[in-house]
């Protein structure tokens, strides 16, 4: 018997609107710019790419390149996507 073994993949298990929350706030209180970019991203799949690109008012490719590994989103793109995501950036 073959055991198969797939990638972790934590958008997969971001099924509820606080799961997405809790985890981009982490990522923000733990990591650096580039972390909070990678995991919009990983928010932004779990949610659906095409759905949270029509809500920011961008396209799917746009989207696609802004939150890539290298890309350099500008604030309002980070702004609208958090909001997409049922979130908002708040400073303290």
């Amino acid at each position: 018997m073959t055991l198969k073994i797939k990638p972790f993949d934590i958008a997969e298990h971001l099924t509820k609107p606080e799961d997405i929350r809790e985890f981009l706030q982490e990522t923000l209180e733990t990591g650096n710019e580039a972390d909070f970019i990678h995991a919009l991203n990983t928010a932004a799949r779990a949610r659906g790419m095409t759905e949270v690109a029509k809500l920011a008012g961008v396209t799917r490719a746009s989207l696609y390149k802004s939150l890539a590994d290298g890309g350099n989103p500008n604030f309002v793109t980070v702004s609208r996507v958090a909001k997409a995501l049922g979130c908002k950036l708040q400073v303290a």
